[in-house]
């Protein structure tokens, strides 16, 4: 039986999600079909959304929730800000944008600023903390911003374009990589074969196979990038991607060589190299189990995570599996979703986590600890008739590098379209019944 324990640091939707998950644990598993509980939830999260309705929230800040703050800087402040902020951004719940990009432009463009005119080694190393302590958000929300053509409403839509620009290479970013890299790759090839970033190829709990796959990325996906859209066709992605790349380095290297090499070390240096190491530890952890037979399934490739790092600091990243799903998803509405086609989760095998991040999912992983992630796994469906050795065997099967022969086997060419990914979730009972009795004698041996 899983721990009942909920962080009361968790976004509100958060609470309701964990909530139903473990009300439906303590039921039996011929119960686990839709309820009035769930409706209940479902109802309660739309809400939420829904500027209608009386029960709407925007998010305003990711630090605190309305509840949190006194009275009088709510009525004074901060009711009068998202008034206006609503007109700003895209979508009514999204000010937390806007309150994200002036905070950004108020400290992290002076500070760099003045690092460049008057360098002192502590505003330096305090200019790099910031910028790593941003580097989560700022990334996430530039992940809404790529996959929507933007945050903020069409009469913003001249600092919709420009604020990247300015503030990527402050936090690590290189000019549109993210954008060339993540949705026009990564989620084309959805951690399959193709994937540069895929972690198919890879011992996912073994420290050397880890080391490999961020030295590949850190100095070399400057040229594979490219090379992989130039095998795909894509000729004019390729000029692209290799140009944006290649001229931030260059620039970097003049403003290093020529300017202010200790200012250039902490406003680009350090937080490019934090930001790329945190982006491969990041999806080590979100692409880490792997399910063995079915490799090419998005509820079986990726996880879903309940906790604070992901959610309420990076905007609902947590709900990975769900975002492979459907990229276009608005975030708000992941937790919906995922309650929504709960079904299809345990009928995919999904696996769910809660009180752990993406960063500790790989530390763990690396450490070999099943026993912490079995204690953080939320079963659902099958899961719930496990035990806590089951559950520790089963991981391990995910994490099992694919040979070449394995992969000719279980993926497809087709699959590296998005529409012929595994979305459904059904299996055969057979099936269920054959990977349940794998893992009992895998836990037997063990």
């Amino acid at each position: 039986m899983v721990a009942v324990r909920i962080d009361p640091y968790l976004t509100g939707p958060d609470h309701v999600v964990l909530s139903n998950l473990f009300h439906d644990v303590q039921k039996p598993l011929s119960h686990h079909s839709s309820t009035s509980t769930d409706k209940d939830a479902i109802a309660q999260l739309q809400a939420l959304n829904d500027e209608k309705n009386p029960g709407f929230q925007p998010t305003v800040f990711t630090t605190w929730d309305e509840k949190d703050l006194p009275p009088w800087i709510n009525d004074y402040l901060v009711k009068p800000y998202t008034t206006w902020a609503k007109s700003v951004v895209r979508h009514p719940t999204d000010v937390v944008f806007l309150t994200h990009i002036i905070t950004y432009f108020l400290v992290s463009v002076p500070s760099a600023i003045l690092l460049f005119y008057h360098f002192t080694w502590v505003h330096g190393v305090l200019h790099a903390i910031w910028s790593l302590w941003c580097a989560g958000s700022f990334t996430l929300m530039m992940h809404n911003h790529i996959h929507n053509n933007g945050v903020l409403s069409k009469s913003w839509a001249w600092l919709d374009y420009t604020f990247p620009y300015i503030l990527e290479p402050l936090m690590g970013h290189t000019w549109d990589s993210y954008y060339y890299h993540h949705v026009k790759h990564h989620h084309v090839e959805s951690n399959g074969p193709d994937d540069l970033s895929s972690t198919v190829r890879y011992q996912r709990d073994d420290l050397l196979n880890f080391l490999c796959y961020v030295g590949r990325f850190l100095f070399l996906i400057w040229l594979e990038l490219p090379l992989y859209f130039v095998r795909k066709g894509k000729l004019v992605l390729a000029c692209k991607a290799g140009t944006t790349e290649l001229v931030n380095y260059l620039l970097i290297y003049l403003v290093t060589t020529r300017a202010n090499l200790r200012a250039s070390t902490f406003v680009f240096l350090i937080p490019f190299v934090q930001l790329r190491l945190g982006l491969m530890i990041g999806n080590w952890g979100q692409h880490a189990l792997v399910d063995e037979r079915e490799p090419d399934s998005d509820f079986r490739s990726s996880i879903t995570l309940i906790d604070v790092p992901s959610n309420r600091f990076c905007f609902n990243d947590g709900y990975h599996a769900a975002h492979h799903l459907n990229p276009r998803r608005h975030w708000r509405d992941q937790p919906i979703h995922f309650l929504q086609q709960k079904e299809a989760y345990r009928n995919g095998r999904a696996l769910v986590f809660h009180n752990i991040d993406y960063l500790m999912m790989t530390v763990k992983l690396l450490q070999k600890d099943y026993e912490y992630l079995a204690k953080c796994l939320v079963p659902i469906g099958e899961q719930t008739r496990m035990s806590q050795l089951e559950i520790v065997a089963m991981l391990r099967t995910k994490t099992k590098r694919f040979t070449e022969e394995d992969i000719a086997r279980k993926f497809k060419p087709s699959t590296t379209a998005p529409s012929a990914r595994k979305r459904s979730g059904k299996k055969k009972g057979v099936e269920d019944a054959f990977e349940v009795s794998q893992v009992r004698l895998l836990t037997k041996v063990q």
